[in-house]
């Protein structure tokens, strides 16, 4: 066996690959031949230094990142950051939300009886009764939806503005007839419950989170 091919066998080793000879061929070469016995210490030494590194040291960035973490600190503190003694918790958000339906459904009862009664009450055969008739039952399904919105909150955000448009036309037309005689205040004074129903339908859409934004696609 030359020392050339055997050399080859052992740098094949070392690099952890298929030596191309029998284990025993080699350790026999190595045996009787001083020359490939060096070279393979030589080798080794060689393999050692290569793959074997000093570890740099390794800044010590604590300061750096505390002063970061402060001045984000102050940061948020500038922007107008609620003191956590002054946050909200989850039992006062959840006792007015309690309030705010409570509120919604007295109101949203009290409509439907009023509605109930007077569709009732106008009974008979007319335009005009028509026109009652049909205004009763418009004002029964707003009291209907405004009950579902207090029995599920998250539906609150979608009557509000339903709720807030029937307040303000109410008032503008209220507005208007006490201006042409057509009526009194003191017989208007009942569409403020539309306004109150407005507000606390606004104040419970509030408590509920912000619905999710759907991301669009770049």
């Amino acid at each position: 066996m030359l020392c050339e091919d055997l050399r080859v066998a052992l740098s094949a080793r070392l690099d952890g690959e298929d030596p191309g000879l029998a284990e025993p061929l080699i350790d026999a070469h190595l045996v009787a031949c001083s020359g490939c016995r060096t070279w393979l210490t030589g080798a080794e030494h060689l393999t050692r230094l290569v793959r074997v590194q000093a570890a740099e040291p390794v800044a010590d960035r604590t300061e750096a990142i505390m002063a970061a973490v402060a001045a984000d600190a102050a940061t948020v503190s500038k922007a107008g950051a609620v003191p956590d003694a002054h946050r909200s918790r989850p039992q006062d958000d959840l006792g007015r939300q309690r309030v705010l339906r409570l509120a919604v459904a007295g109101f949203a009862l009290a409509q439907l009886l009023v509605a109930v009664s007077a569709h009732l009450a106008l009974i008979g055969i007319g335009a005009q009764l028509h026109t009652h008739h049909e205004l009763g039952a418009l004002d029964a399904a707003l009291a209907v939806g405004f009950l579902l919105a207090a029995y599920r909150p998250a539906l609150a955000r979608a009557y509000t503005p339903l709720a807030c448009a029937l307040a303000l036309l109410l008032a503008a037309v209220s507005v208007l007839d006490v201006a042409r005689g057509a009526t009194t205040f003191g017989q208007e004074t009942g569409h403020l419950a539309a306004v109150a129903q407005a507000v606390l339908l606004w104040a419970l859409a509030r408590t509920q989170p912000e619905p999710a934004r759907p991301r669009v696609a770049a």
